[in-house]
């Protein structure tokens, strides 16, 4: 590429020279200059790309929608010579040990609060790379389906775990059905609540279960993975998501991880540039239906 508008310059500023009248020397001079850049530029760009030809890249993985979204990511990185590997695991300790052991290059499952604790209890050093997806929480219909005109004393089923009950508590704030302490944050649970207009109850239900609440409940509050794998369309089905610039979105969003250390090489910015680059946009949006969202 670079190769290409160099010389597409170079002709472009001959014409140019040429046009202002510029005398024959001129334009040899100007030609041979343009001519010495264009070549120096492409040693350069060959330089870059056989320094990546032949890598190969192991990437630890969970099947869905991780492993999905870095082969999404391969013909990017194989036009630079790369060639990437996906290991899939399916629980989240070993996808960061190998990662810390050096057996895969890099590893994408996880947001960072998770890294975070990972490496205090098992003195990993681990870092983030970049964010790449976040999953968002949806409101969905159950016995009702306006939130505008919500019933008093209506009642709505949530996480009953701390971080997601957290989540879902601040989208229902960001709808104005309940107001939450200032400073509770992502730490938030119903008894951060200092108003509650509508005399909203909670039930406070664990992740997983939650999609099978939604008729014994006038709404229910789910992770985009869980309403996902229930049949739920983020997109279709849900009444109000988080929003990619949230506090939520933004922390829990989902990371290419490494060893400290690693996260500068060229091959890892590679993979990272692959899998922020618009056919990786373009795939996650059009497979996943809401429930997986770029966030770059």
């Amino acid at each position: 590429m670079k190769k290409l508008i160099s010389a597409t310059l170079a002709a472009s500023l001959a014409l140019s020279l040429a046009a202002c009248g510029s005398s024959a020397s001129t334009d040899s001079a100007a030609a041979s200059s343009e001519s010495t850049a264009a070549s120096s530029a492409a040693a350069e760009s060959t330089a870059e790309t056989s320094e990546l030809a032949g890598t190969t890249l192991k990437v630890a993985a969970s099947p869905t929608p991780h492993a999905e979204i870095l082969n999404a990511a391969k013909d990017v990185l194989a036009e630079q010579g790369i060639d990437l590997e996906v290991i899939e695991f399916t629980e989240y300790v070993q996808p960061n040990l190998v990662t810390e052991s050096g057996e895969v290059d890099a590893n994408y499952f996880q947001h960072k609060p998770y890294l975070d604790s990972f490496n205090v209890e098992q003195g990993t050093h681990l870092v983030s790379v970049g964010a790449v997806h976040y999953e968002p929480f949806g409101i969905y219909p159950g016995k009702s389906d306006d939130l505008a005109n919500i019933v008093d004393g209506a009642t709505i089923a949530i996480p009953s775990d701390t971080t997601n009950e957290a989540r879902a508590l601040q989208l229902l704030a960001t709808q104005g059905l309940i107001t939450v302490r200032d400073g509770a944050g992502l730490t938030a649970t119903v008894n951060d609540i200092t108003e509650n207009p509508h005399n909203i109850k909670f039930e406070e239900i664990e992740a997983a279960q939650l999609p099978r609440t939604v008729q014994d409940v006038d709404f229910a509050v789910i992770n985009g993975n869980y309403a996902l794998a229930a049949g739920f369309s983020v997109k279709n089905d849900a009444l109000a998501t988080e929003d990619a610039s949230s506090e939520a979105a933004q922390t829990y969003a989902n990371i290419l991880a490494v060893k400290e250390g690693r996260e500068n090489d060229p091959a890892i910015q590679a993979l990272y540039a692959a899998l922020t680059s618009d056919k990786v946009k373009d795939y996650i949006n059009s497979t996943y239906d809401g429930a997986v969202v770029p966030i770059f």
